[in-house]
């Protein structure tokens, strides 16, 4: 199983040209182009390892493309699993998307009270798909 935390940031500025010294603000304003981090998921499900359980999680800040953007991020790394969340929302529900269904897990009130958090919700299921998935595979 390969549990793919979100990434930091999906761009970066390479070492090779980052300032050395600091940035003198009287030189004007200043103008920032950012490379893309490259991304790991295509060789991890083609190459790497082809017949594992990958988990990949998709972040969104608008509720309404959440979903048709983990349906994407399956058609396009063919991986068995997202794990989708609303930046503010993140802590309190999430959405499991597979090829096949959508679960939403959440955590009550009440469960949070008792020190329930997502993550544990989020592991009990996704134990469950990865137990499935091994028993399909033999």
């Amino acid at each position: 199983m390969f549990y793919l935390a979100a990434a930091v940031s999906d761009f970066y500025i390479p070492a090779s040209e980052m300032p050395e010294h600091k940035i003198q603000s009287s030189s004007g304003p200043l103008q920032i182009t950012m490379k893309m981090v490259p991304k790991m998921l295509s060789p991890l499900v083609k190459d790497w390892a082809p017949k594992a359980f990958v988990i990949s999680f998709k972040l969104e800040t608008d509720p309404s493309i959440l979903i048709e953007r983990a349906r994407k991020a399956l058609a396009t790394y063919s991986h068995q699993v997202v794990v989708a969340n609303v930046l503010d929302s993140r802590r309190s529900y999430v959405v499991v998307v597979t090829n096949t269904a959508e679960t939403k897990l959440d955590v009550t009130e009440e469960e949070e009270k008792t020190g329930v958090e997502i993550e544990d919700k989020i592991i009990k299921d996704l134990t469950a798909r990865h137990t499935s998935f091994i028993h399909g595979q033999n």
